[in-house]
């Protein structure tokens, strides 16, 4: 059996902490019924032709007994859960949210608070309760209320796990009906006859619904994790009590619907627990006084990788269907590292919100009193989750002048001084009023006192992606697909297609490398017309600063992103050349082969070109980005295996002349925001025309990194926001997170060059061979054979 089946009774339940209290409990609960006797003389005749009439549903329901046997292989549809590659729980796929525990998996305050709030007789009865049934009866006869919708119940536990495996439950809307009545009657007796108590307890703290309309939870454990974020082993007693309250109608009674009816439940279950015995009437008192905190949920979605969750999702329902997907249980693990996942996530929105703040703040969409409600009465479903440092939550202005905003979030009020809006640019009573809801970026909480340091923020609405490969293997470490997936589930990671700008140009170097040239090769940077064809516009590319150097090295060109040598080069190699090249590292969206795309006019997407930079600091080899390592079903067996696919794609010598180039971008170039990390690295910014798209994709030993950032239209960023300034922080960001993690390692020991590389002392302005101790002179890479002076092929 599914849950678990002793294999014997155990002769004595232990549930009674105080002995004394729960004889005193039965002693009260004899007296009761002696009165609900008197009271259920009145409904003898009506209760014995209940009784005649379920002795009927006997018969008719008969034939389906095999419902009921069925339980004896219970295997309810299970949820699909995702772990990073460090184990972390990052997702759960199912239709029924349901996690299975054991007996004795359910704790003891869980146990006595359901029962104490839900069948106080549980273990007494024969899975009715008669006395209850008569007095319930009687009460609802005597108020005309049999069958509607306010009549009281009587149900025992195993009468609702009978009514919810077999019926339907509390979530489908079952009206109260005599037939409905007699079934549940019917499957209750079978449920009593083939199952311990133990068993039928397990089934039912299993099957029980306790979720609500947008999410859903199947059983305690599920409904453990969904409330407060931990498994059912680790619950206190307000918790438990919280849980076993709401059983009775959790769409309407569970705190993320009805706080206020959450507590009033929760309240009822701790004062049944008293009664019962199970706790002092101090210590369910106490537990009634503290506030409900939920788990910690920002947004609707609670995975700290849901653009990553989501690309599993539909990797493994085209595999495997969604049946399977939703229903089997299956275990996934996936490559993910769920501390570079928490640090991308992290640098993304920080890096955004610096973007947005350089461009002023926007007033409130929204007005609490304009909208006819109270600042005190107003509360926003964020509030009831725990809130922490560093979190970023709305809140309602309940004042504003020249030197402070007063705002109130929750049970918090704080008072934001001048230090904490002057980004804003101006005077705050100019841009905001009493009423408004805004953002606020929270210090420090005082619990006790009620208040907060808080400094004013806003959502930004530019997005951004980022992506981390390992560089040796191609396991997707970290993906971030936009500011929020709630806001948006398109991931801009995998899905966007957009023009590369410069980024192309490590492309273009790159094949210019592997056709002959060198670091030092002398490239034009100076005006230049390209016949396109006739009735066409000749093409005549510039620079950014519109400015021409002459004669440059390719280094140099490279370093400093200079457009004309790019096309420049393009031309001389063909462009025919650098798309068949490109099509080595990986690339796969449609590439013209026009002299404009070396200034980037093609597409593609973040996570193809990040993929194709990793070749450069792994020698050569492009590693096929996966993110499934492993999948096993609810049996354990290994349904799916990911592993390394290695592609050679250009030799080894030209991945390291590309290498040191592009550390020559960060020590010298339009990369030197990322020189502060003091670390070995390399990468190359990318800006489009009017800023629209801005990118950074580095490197070092280990992983690739690749960052996006633009509005989903054509939009500009703002006049000066280009890849260095917008992308290349939020990349530092996650970079030094990484390198904190790292504590040295192989990474830090730097790029191992192959055999046949040599070095020369050059002049970087001529691309001379100069001596060593030459002012100015720079150690350069070649490939053997290609060190000026010399003559090489490849």
């Amino acid at each position: 059996m599914g849950p678990g089946r002793p294999t014997a009774e155990p002769a004595v339940y232990n549930r009674v902490p105080n002995v004394a209290s729960r004889k005193t409990a039965r002693s009260r609960r004899r007296k009761a019924r002696r009165g609900g006797g008197r009271r259920a003389v009145v409904a003898a005749f009506a209760a014995a032709a209940l009784l005649g009439a379920a002795g009927g549903a006997l018969f008719a329901y008969s034939p389906d007994l095999p419902i009921i046997v069925e339980l004896d292989d219970y295997v309810p549809g299970t949820i699909t859960r995702v772990h990073a590659s460090d184990g972390a729980l990052i997702g759960e796929f199912t239709t029924e949210r349901r996690v299975i525990l054991q007996y004795d998996d359910v704790p003891a305050v869980l146990r006595h608070a359901i029962i104490a709030a839900e069948d106080g007789d549980f273990f007494d009865h024969i899975g009715i309760n008669i006395p209850r049934i008569l007095v319930t009866f009687a009460g609802n006869l005597l108020s005309g209320n049999l069958t509607g919708a306010g009549a009281r119940g009587a149900s025992t536990l195993t009468m609702q796990l009978a009514r919810h495996i077999t019926l339907g439950g509390e979530q489908l809307g079952l009206q109260k009906t005599w037939q409905r009545k007699l079934r549940e009657a019917y499957y209750t007796f079978h449920l009593e006859k083939r199952y311990t108590k133990r068993e039928i307890f397990t089934l039912y703290c299993n099957q029980m619904w306790l979720g609500t309309v947008t999410h859903a939870a199947y059983g305690v454990e599920a409904a453990s994790r969904l409330y407060f974020g931990k498994s059912a082993r680790d619950l206190n007693l307000d918790e438990a009590a919280l849980i076993a309250g709401i059983l009775q109608t959790p769409s309407k009674q569970s705190p993320l619907v009805n706080p206020e009816a959450a507590r009033r439940r929760r309240n009822y279950a701790l004062d049944r627990m008293a009664e019962e015995g199970y706790v002092t009437r101090a210590e369910a008192d106490a537990a009634k006084q503290r506030p409900i905190r939920l788990a910690r949920r920002a947004r609707r979605t609670n995975s700290i990788a849901p653009y990553f969750l989501e690309e599993v999702r539909r990797r493994l329902e085209a595999e495997y269907g969604a049946r399977r997907l939703y229903e089997d249980g299956l275990t996934v693990r996936t490559t993910l590292d769920s501390r570079l996942q928490a640090a991308a996530a992290e640098a993304v929105s920080d890096g955004l919100r610096r973007l947005d703040k350089r461009h002023g703040f926007r007033p409130a969409t929204r007005n609490v009193v304009a909208e006819g409600g109270s600042i005190e009465a107003y509360e926003h479903g964020r509030w009831q989750f725990v809130m922490a440092p560093g979190d970023v939550v709305p809140a309602v202005v309940t004042s504003v002048g020249l030197r402070a905003v007063g705002v109130r979030f929750g049970p918090w009020k704080a008072t934001i001084p001048p230090a904490g809006f002057r980004w804003i640019g101006r005077d705050p009573t100019r841009l905001v009023e009493v009423g408004d809801l805004v953002e606020v970026r929270i210090a420090a909480l005082d619990d006790g006192a009620g208040t907060a340091d808080v400094t004013l923020d806003q959502e930004p609405e530019v997005e951004a992606a980022l992506i981390a490969i390992e560089n040796r293997t191609g396991r997707v470490l970290a993906m971030v697909g936009g500011y929020s997936f709630d806001r948006s589930q398109f991931n801009r990671a995998t899905q966007a297609y957009r023009q590369l700008g410069s980024l192309f140009k490590g492309v273009l170097y790159a094949a210019a490398i592997d056709q002959g040239y060198t670091a030092t090769s002398i490239l034009q940077d100076e005006p230049v017309s390209y016949e396109l064809g006739p009735d066409q516009e000749p093409y005549e590319p510039a620079n950014y600063d519109e400015e021409f150097e002459g004669t440059v090295t390719l280094r140099r060109a490279l370093e400093k992103s200079r457009n004309v040598p790019a096309v420049w080069l393009m031309n001389e190699i063909g462009p025919e050349t650098v798309v068949d090249f490109a099509r080595r590292l990986g690339i796969t969206a449609p590439i013209p082969p026009f002299l404009s795309v070396a200034l980037g006019s093609a597409e593609t997407t973040l996570a193809e070109i990040t993929s194709a930079y990793s070749v450069f600091p792994n020698g050569g080899i492009r590693m096929a980005p996966y993110r499934i390592e492993r999948i096993v079903d609810r049996e354990g067996k290994v349904l799916e295996e990911g592993r390394p696919v290695p592609h050679d794609a250009i030799p080894a010598d030209t991945a390291y002349i590309m290498v040191s180039l592009m550390r020559g971008v960060v020590q010298h170039g339009t990369g030197r925001g990322a020189l502060r990390l003091a670390w070995p690295v390399g990468g190359k910014t990318g800006t489009m025309d009017d800023y629209t798209d801005a990118w950074f994709v580095g490197f070092d030993p280990e992983i690739t990194v690749g960052v996006w950032v633009g509005y989903d239209e054509k939009v500009t960023l703002g006049e000066g926001e280009e890849g260095a300034a917008v992308a290349l922080p939020i990349w530092r960001d996650f970079m030094q997170a990484y390198i904190d993690g790292q504590g040295g390692g192989t990474a830090a020991a730097g790029f191992v060059p192959p055999p046949n590389i040599v070095f020369a002392a050059i002049d970087p302005e001529t691309g001379a061979v100069t001596e060593p101790w030459a002012r100015n002179a720079i150690e350069e890479a070649f490939i053997a054979g290609t060190a000026p002076g010399t003559a090489f092929r490849r």
